[in-house]
C-alpha cells in the first residue's frame, strides 16, 4: 500500500503491468491499479464485498460483487453478483460471453453471404444475358426466409468450441466484424453467387437442354439455381459452425442436434417444392430437376463447403506462425487507440481510509 501511494501515475502504469499482487491496498490504492489497468488497453474487473471496495467496482469495466457475504454498498456498485459467492463462476460467466460473441459472428457469416448472393445473383445473371434472373423474387423471399429461420438459428445456439477459454481476450475496441469474418463473408458471397450462376448458365448455354422448349428450359434454370443456392447455404452452415477448428470432421454433425434438424428441414422443404406440381410451376417459375441438375446441386456445396474449409485451414497455418488472425493487434474499422482515462482520484477519494469495525 504505502509503495503505491508513493508511485506516479506512469510508474504505476508500469507497475501494473509487471506484478500480479498487491498486498494492504487502501481503497486509494484499488481505484489508482483500475484505472492504471484501464490507461494501458486492459479491460479492468474488481471483486469485492465490503464498503471500502465500493469505489474500485464502480471504476472497473465490470464490478463484481458478493452476494451472499457483501454489502448492500458493493452490489449496488457493481455490474454483476455473485450469488454464490463462488469465483469459478466468474470463469463460467466469461465462457458464456466468449460463446455469445462467436455465435453472432457465425449468424453473420451464414446470413450475410445468403442474403447477399440472392441479390448478385440476379445482378450477375442480367449482366450474362440470361433470358430470366436466374432465381425468382418468391425463390428470393422463400430462401431469405427458410434460411434465417433455420441455418441462421442453429448457430445462434451452437454450444462453446474446444480450446476456446485458451484463447486470449480480445482486442480492446475489436469491432464484431473484422479483417477474417470480412474476408469470409465475401469469399462465402463469391461462390454462392458463382455457383448459382454458373449452374444457371450451364443449364441455359450448356446444350444439353437445348430440344427443350424455351419455357421448359428456363423453368429448369431457375429450378436448378434455386436448388444450388439453399443446398450452397447448407455447405455455408456447416463451415460456419466452427470459428476455429475445421469442419471436415464428424463433430460436424455432432454437439448441435438443431444442425441435422435444419438441415433435414431444409432438404425436404427443397425436394417438396421442386417436384409437387403447381406448387413448383405455378408459384416458384420452375420445375423438378433431373439428375444431371441434381449433379450440379451436389457439385456446388462441395465446392463451396471445401473453398470455406480450405480458407479456414489457411488460417489456421498462418495463426501457428505467429500471425494476426483474430485482429488482436492491427485495427479494422477501428482507429485501434485505447480510450484515455483519466487517472486522477475521483472526487472526495481523500476521505476512503474508513476504518475496519472491531467485533
Amino acid at each position: 500500500g504505502p509503495e503505491l501511494d508513493a508511485m506516479s501515475d506512469e510508474e504505476i502504469r508500469k507497475c501494473v503491468m509487471t506484478h500480479n499482487v498487491f498486498a494492504r491496498a487502501s481503497p486509494q490504492n484499488k481505484i489508482r491499479i483500475v484505472k492504471a489497468l484501464q490507461a494501458e488497453g486492459q479491460v479492468s474487473s474488481m471483486t469485492g464485498d465490503g464498503v471500502n471496495d465500493a469505489p474500485a467496482l464502480k471504476a472497473a469495466n465490470m464490478g463484481v460483487a458478493m452476494g451472499k457475504e457483501g454489502t448492500d454498498v458493493a452490489r449496488e456498485a457493481s455490474e454483476m453478483i455473485l450469488a454464490d459467492d463462488n469465483f469459478a463462476t466468474i470463469v463460467y460467466a466469461v465462457k458464456q460471453g466468449r460463446v455469445v460473441w462467436d455465435n453472432l459472428r457465425k449468424v453473420l457469416l451464414v446470413n450475410t453471404p445468403i442474403n447477399n448472393s440472392q441479390g448478385l445473383s440476379v445482378l450477375f445473371g442480367l449482366l450474362v444475358k440470361l433470358p430470366q434472373t436466374p432465381i425468382s423474387a418468391i425463390q428470393i423471399l422463400y430462401s431469405n426466409f427458410i434460411c434465417a429461420v433455420t441455418l441462421g438459428f442453429v448457430c445462434a445456439i451452437e454450444p462453446a468450441e474446444d480450446g476456446i477459454m485458451e484463447l486470449p481476450p480480445r482486442r480492446v475496441g475489436k469491432r464484431l466484424i473484422g479483417r477474417f469474418l470480412f474476408l469470409r463473408i465475401v469469399l462465402g458471397t463469391i461462390l454462392l453467387t458463382g455457383c448459382v450462376v454458373g449452374s444457371a448458365v450451364i443449364v441455359e448455354y450448356g446444350g444439353r437442354y437445348d430440344d427443350w422448349a424455351v419455357e421448359e428450359r428456363e423453368k429448369m434454370m431457375r429450378g436448378v439455381a434455386f436448388n444450388v443456392l439453399d443446398f450452397g447455404a447448407i455447405s455455408v452452415m456447416l463451415s460456419a459452425r466452427f470459428a476455429y477448428n475445421s469442419s471436415i470432421h464428424p463433430r460436424v454433425f455432432q454437439g448441435n442436434p438443431a444442425a441435422v434438424f435444419s438441415i433435414v428441414i431444409v432438404a425436404v422443404l427443397q425436394v417438396f417444392l421442386s417436384y409437387v406440381p403447381g406448387l413448383n410451376s405455378f408459384v416458384f417459375s420452375m420445375r423438378g430437376m433431373d439428375g444431371f441438375g441434381w449433379g450440379l446441386t451436389f457439385a456446388s456445396m462441395v465446392i463451396v463447403f471445401i473453398a470455406m474449409e480450405s480458407e479456414k485451414a489457411i488460417r489456421r497455418h498462418l495463426k501457428a506462425q505467429g500471425a494476426d488472425t483474430d485482429d488482436r493487434e492491427t485495427p479494422f474499422f477501428t482507429d485501434g487507440k485505447a480510450p484515455e482515462v483519466d487517472m486522477k482520484m475521483p472526487k472526495g477519494a481523500s476521505k476512503l481510509n474508513l476504518q475496519e469495525l472491531n467485533h
